[in-house]
């Protein structure tokens, strides 16, 4: 005897969409398999990665300072640092800036500032072949050393811009790459009431304070010391980014 089993219409597409949702489940799972590992609880993150801040109960806080161009600029900052007894700071500095201006370079480390690199070429990295983004990268090592006599290991890439083979060859370099969580927006002048606000509402427990030092940032000298004052009057610590991120859970994010 012979038995036919007749599914209807319906119900063979209502299989159809409940495979092919599951097979479209398993896909997504797959495409974001490092992303889940980088942010799951306890799991190791994946490389590449940059920094942005770090997870900490404690109120320290990094400033950081990006120096491309100009000579006007970083002295009153300097200056005011030395006044309030802000003694550590993070400077991303260029090193073609850096050979333009090396009487600046010693002052910052005379004054007990953290220097890191801001590479060679003030440009979008991401844009570049492996070889070249290596030689950008080595440049700004090579000259940042000579001049100060000290490795740097810090890195933020010029623009903000980097992609995955950046962070990658970045590490292979032994630079770790730092971005910012609160950006004053002093590079677009909008007013020095505006920076402060950008900066105080904002910074957190482990928080880097992106700021910056070149010429065309003409308010940030003004904004300053009262980003300072409100800030330790909120019971804030400046360190520099080595030590905020020393013996710390670094907060990074997974670039794809």
């Amino acid at each position: 005897m012979r038995f036919m089993y007749v599914v209807s219409t319906t119900r063979l597409k209502q299989i159809m969409i409940i495979a092919a949702a599951f097979l479209f489940a398993i896909g997504i799972a797959y495409a974001e398999r490092d992303t889940i590992a980088a942010f799951s609880d306890g799991a190791k993150i994946q490389s590449p990665q940059a920094i942005f801040k770090v997870d900490t109960d404690e109120k320290k806080i990094a400033l950081t300072f990006d120096i491309s161009w100009g000579e006007n600029r970083a002295i009153p900052i300097l200056d005011i640092l030395k006044q309030k007894k802000v003694g550590k700071v993070t400077f991303f500095l260029s090193s073609p800036w850096s050979q333009r201006h090396p009487a600046i370079v010693k002052r910052i480390v005379d004054d007990g500032h953290e220097i890191a690199s801001h590479g060679h070429k003030h440009d979008y990295y991401s844009k570049y072949a492996d070889e070249e983004i290596r030689n950008q990268i080595g440049k700004a090592h090579t000259i940042l050393t000579e001049m100060t006599g000290k490795k740097p290991t810090l890195i933020r890439m010029p623009n903000g811009d980097f992609d995955k083979r950046v962070l990658r060859i970045a590490e292979q370099m032994d630079y770790t790459v730092i971005q910012w969580d609160t950006d004053s927006k002093d590079w677009m002048n909008p007013g020095v009431d505006q920076i402060v606000k950008n900066v105080v509402t904002k910074t957190h427990p482990g928080d880097i304070i992106l700021m910056h030092a070149s010429d065309s940032c003409k308010e940030t000298h003004l904004a300053l010391p009262i980003i300072i004052d409100k800030l330790r009057a909120e019971g804030y610590q400046f360190v520099t980014v080595s030590e905020l991120i020393a013996g710390a859970k670094a907060n990074t994010k997974e670039v794809n």
